[in-house]
């Protein structure tokens, strides 16, 4: 599926934001730049979103460009980052200044955890207010803030915490796996965050785990993943007010397809604003081999 002019269909657009210096790809700084110019120079480009750097990362990817791209590289082709804050809410403002001074960054979107053992309402409260201080540097970037993951159902905390993120106009960031099997929500745990930020108009993207499109199990980890196809169409499901759980617990690609409209997917990316994975290859080569994309 592609479009008369050999471009990407709508619903592909900055799916995909590359972590490839994350786990468990941990690419080195200079080689993840190299392939993500690489990237944008594909007949998929428009597939991939941001670079993916945390801001203990971002003064060692400034120096890198400065030395190796300063004089090659123009506006048009800046790197595009997601950046990672890895400390309180008070390292969210360096970060920003960080990013958005550097000649050859352009900075797409800032993305806070927030900490599960803290009052989360109150974290979020914090991490808001230091986003509006910066309105004029977060113009058009899209601010991110990670719920912890459901142990369950959604607690009263976490909830609030949410609702905070929809006030303010915020999105949503979702963990979907890790390095062990209890970091990976359940398909109940994950339909009920998407209902939940949808309930409250907060667009969301995912994080961790989420490299193929079709949810499997890795026989080499042991390790069950979910899938992003799953994730789009249970997105649908919980927009269309239906239960998204057994659609995220769907491993049959051919169920998946059934029914699946280009147009309608595209209309769901609004909410579902696409996921981070150390590897943009694998998600791309799921959808050759779905028929998704030539």
């Amino acid at each position: 599926m592609v479009s008369s002019d050999g471009s990407l269909p709508t619903w592909l657009t900055g799916l995909v934001d590359d972590a490839s210096i994350f786990p468990p790809g941990n690419l080195p700084l200079d080689r993840a730049v190299a392939e993500h110019y690489e990237h944008q120079d594909a007949e998929y480009a428009a597939l991939v979103g941001g670079f993916v750097v945390s801001d203990v990362k971002l003064p060692d990817l400034i120096a890198h460009l400065d030395e190796h791209y300063l004089d090659e590289r123009d506006d048009e082709r800046s790197l595009g980052v997601n950046v990672v804050v890895t400390g309180g809410a008070g390292a969210i403002e360096p970060a920003v200044r960080w990013a958005t001074r550097a000649p050859l960054l352009h900075l797409r979107a800032i993305e806070f955890a927030l900490r599960e053992e803290a009052d989360l309402s109150h974290n979020a409260r914090r991490a808001i207010t230091v986003v509006d201080t910066l309105d004029a540097e977060l113009d058009e970037v899209d601010v991110y803030l990670e719920l912890p993951p459901l142990r369950g159902e959604p607690t009263a905390g976490w909830l609030a915490a949410l609702d905070e993120v929809g006030m303010r106009g915020l999105r949503a960031k979702f963990r979907t796996g890790g390095v062990d099997q209890d970091a990976f929500p359940t398909s109940g745990e994950l339909a009920d965050a998407i209902a939940a930020a949808l309930d409250r108009e907060v667009p969301f993207k995912c994080t961790a785990g989420l490299h193929h499109a079709v949810r499997h199990h890795d026989p080499a980890t042991g390790l069950t993943h979910h899938g992003f196809l799953n994730v789009l169409r249970a997105t649908r499901a919980a927009l269309d007010g239906e239960d998204g759980s057994e659609v995220l617990a769907e491993e049959s690609a051919r169920v998946l397809l059934d029914g699946f409209d280009a147009e309608e997917a595209a209309r769901t990316r609004h909410w579902f604003t696409g996921f981070g994975s150390c590897s943009v290859l694998e998600p791309h080569d799921d959808l050759v081999e779905l028929g998704l994309l030539t």
